[in-house]
């Protein structure tokens, strides 16, 4: 285990009937708060009522800036960044999921600075403070509730980005799984895909040969997620099958898993966020297109690897690594297309001849990233195996 330093001041409220608490937790950071969230859905499932109540309640004054889209782009975040100036609010609140939490961050650190926003995605400037973030959570995935990261769309050039700082890591996350019971099956499925390729990218993608603890820590994570899907998926108000879930993709991505791990790369995220980009595809379902493939390229390189975790995972018997891990990849594979996400670009109708054209995107990523062992050429092969 290599040196690291962790640490993670956001608080979590968990469970059911938790999120009345959110106005005396915003209170704490100021009086004004700009709250931010999606199309609609919180007010059909109950959660805007119970968010604007608490703050009522508390004497909080809100501004709404409503809207997000899924796969968030600059352009709308820019124009959340100018109501939060204008308004003078002193807290920002994202209640949804990824992608109102990534616009919740990017807003927060813009209404900061007069600095281009966009160069905190480009690495060109680190942010130098941001107004303080909080969360309801309504789709658990990415836990952007519980790190410092924000990814966001700049839709002119089809480049999706992005930053991490302190700065914007929440103060305080409020998570009632009872809250996930309304989220549909495509993105309960889209939801899990995301948290195993938030494990299984740095499993692999590491610097430290000896990692045997948080090995263990991944495959129970990624097991969890295996069962509390399959069981969400026949009854989406499971209760301890989401609080499983909701907890599991947290701890997945919040830097438990990755502590003591030398540097560690998202690669197949990497490519991931050019599909989305280029086609507005659901972020989860252009993992489980990319992520078996991936799997497959790298599985000469870390044959041993992967049949352990094919074991953990599937209860594999095969002696020979190659074999039981390729046998691993193929199972993952089978049980994303049977919780219903798509294992191929047709099936999120990617033309296969736009394979160069996304490689292309993809690099310029992979370049800001770092990620030196995939140029164009090596991007293209891969998605030539997920046609």
């Amino acid at each position: 285990m290599q040196n690291f330093v962790f640490e993670n001041p956001t608080k979590i409220i968990f469970g059911k009937d938790q999120i009345k608490k959110i106005g005396k937790e915003v209170g704490k950071f100021g009086g004004k708060v700009l709250m931010v969230y999606g199309q609609g859905s919180i007010k059909k499932n109950g959660v805007y009522d119970q968010v604007v109540a608490s703050l009522r309640e508390a004497g909080i004054a809100v501004v709404e800036f409503p809207g997000v889209k899924s796969n968030p782009v600059l352009s709308y975040a820019l124009q959340g960044i100018e109501i939060a100036k204008k308004e003078k609010v002193e807290v920002v609140l994202a209640v949804g999921g990824g992608s109102v939490m990534d616009t919740a961050k990017t807003i927060a650190a813009g209404a900061q600075t007069d600095d281009d926003v966009w160069d905190y995605f480009m690495y060109k400037k680190a942010v130098q403070g941001a107004l303080p973030i909080l969360t309801v959570v309504t789709i658990s995935a990415s836990a952007s509730e519980m790190n410092q990261a924000a990814v966001i769309t700049r839709e002119d050039s089809a480049q999706k980005y992005s930053f991490m700082s302190p700065f914007v890591r929440p103060k305080t996350s409020i998570l009632d799984p009872t809250v996930l019971f309304s989220l549909s099956p495509a993105y309960s499925a889209y939801s899990a895909v995301d948290a195993i390729a938030h494990m299984l990218e740095p499993y692999f993608v590491n610097t430290e040969p000896n990692s045997s603890l948080q090995d263990r820590l991944v495959e129970g994570l990624v097991k969890t997620v295996l069962e509390s899907t399959e069981a969400i998926l026949k009854d989406p108000a499971d209760y301890d099958a989401r609080a499983n879930m909701m907890w599991a993709a947290i701890l997945g991505f919040n830097g438990t898993t990755t502590a003591g791990m030398g540097r560690v790369g998202l690669p197949v995220h990497m490519m991931e966020h050019s599909l989305s980009a280029l086609y507005d595809i659901p972020h989860g379902a252009g993992l489980s297109i990319l992520l078996p493939g991936w799997m497959r390229y790298v599985l000469e390189t870390y044959p041993a690897k992967f049949a352990r975790l094919a074991r953990k995972l599937f209860d594999i018997e095969e002696k020979d690594d190659r074999k039981a891990g390729a046998a691993g990849v193929a199972q993952l594979r089978e049980w994303f297309a049977s919780i219903g996400a798509p294992v191929c670009l047709g099936e999120a109708n990617i033309p296969g001849g736009d394979v160069e054209k996304i490689a292309q995107n993809a690099s310029a990523l992979a370049e800001l990233w770092g990620l030196t062992d995939y140029n164009e050429e090596v991007i293209a092969s891969i998605l030539t195996t997920c046609a």
